[in-house]
């Protein structure tokens, strides 16, 4: 007999009960039954989000079985590879293993297709049977599992002329370009804070385009490697080193590099803890400050702002925008030194 689930997966929630996957803290991820609008996934790969799997690390010191035992407590426990500190996912690439009938002939898939994921790994049911290996420096897991991808979830086919690892690499941060196309315009000042890391190049290179000949890209690492990737695939107009923790730091070095004016739009790409009131500091009064970083505290952030009396627009990293898939894997495409840069990195 064929069950239809609801489209947004809330008939996959354990408890508590009346809440959608993603908050919930359990969710069924029995792969024997798959509803006739889900998708089955059987995956190879999860791309950890960066702010779970830096914390992972560090509470793991680092130990690359103490990893894997984290990330199977997790998933064993919550059904689901959701993060209970930073309550952060990632996504994830496989193959196509069932379509439910009712989704037959509605979607452009078919079984056997490679695709990735573009919803978070924080609401997706997933069973892993076992944990093949680990890329710590890329935020990777190479598994053997399955997943469930509920009929609202969306995803992209994986692009024929890139690597897998890439495009999913690029394809987990591909909602920070895209807002950052629709937040700058011609002649404004952008600092980009975790200038140097995934998202933030490629939210750089965005913004250098958006803001022409009289605007201003300011890529801001804490890592000296970092830098040095900035000044090589030259996605910035200064690529400097900052301590994003460090908010009066932040505030005196964007004060005199701007002559005092401050940045219309701030974008936050840091992977740790204790930024907000660094990048509120660096923003004008009335501009903008985007949170893409899944480290971020709102709480500190509203607070914050309002306690140094700043008044800014602050958004937070919606990971979704229409088109964004394609427009980050066109980056690559484009941008010859970019993409030779993340080959060397994800592939």
């Amino acid at each position: 007999m064929n069950l239809t689930g609801n489209k947004y997966g809330t008939h996959r929630v354990i408890e508590p009960q009346g809440v959608l996957p993603q908050p919930a803290t359990k969710v069924d991820n029995n792969m024997g039954q798959v509803f006739d609008n889900e998708i089955l996934i059987d995956v190879d790969v999860l791309n950890i989000d960066s702010a779970s799997f830096t914390q992972i690390k560090e509470q793991a010191n680092g130990d690359t079985n103490e990893i894997k035992n984290i990330i199977l407590d997790i998933v064993g426990k919550q059904g689901k590879m959701k993060n209970p500190v930073t309550g952060s996912g990632g996504m994830l690439i496989g193959s196509i293993e069932k379509i439910g009938d009712a989704l037959k002939g509605k979607i452009n898939l078919d079984e056997g297709d490679r695709i990735a994921t573009l919803v978070s790994l924080s609401l997706t049911p997933l069973h892993i049977e076992e944990i093949i290996d680990i890329k710590p420096e890329i935020d990777q897991v190479k598994i053997k599992g399955k997943a469930i991808l509920f009929e609202s979830g969306i995803y992209a086919k994986l692009p024929t002329d890139l690597s897998e690892t890439l495009s999913l690499a690029v394809l987990d941060v591909c909602g920070a370009p895209a807002q950052t196309e629709r937040l700058v315009k011609k002649g404004d000042t952008v600092v980009v804070l975790g200038a140097g890391g995934k998202s933030g190049i490629l939210c750089c290179a965005v913004a250098k385009e958006m803001v022409g000949e009289n605007g201003m890209v300011v890529g801001a690492d804490y890592s000296d490697e970092n830098i040095e990737r900035l000044k090589q695939v030259g996605v910035c107009h200064h690529a400097i080193k900052l301590n994003a923790t460090d908010a009066l730091q932040c505030y005196d070095t964007i004060n005199e590099l701007t002559k005092s004016e401050m940045a219309d739009v701030v974008i936050n790409n840091v992977n740790i803890p204790n930024t907000e009131m660094g990048t509120i500091l660096m923003c004008k009064d009335r501009g903008t400050v985007y949170f893409f970083s899944m480290a971020t505290s709102f709480t500190k952030a509203a607070l914050g702002a309002e306690g140094v009396g700043k008044d800014v627009d602050m958004l937070i990293g919606n990971g979704y925008a229409i088109g964004h898939a394609d427009m980050a894997i066109d980056i690559l495409r484009k941008n010859e030194k970019i993409r030779q840069l993340y080959e060397e990195l994800y592939t």
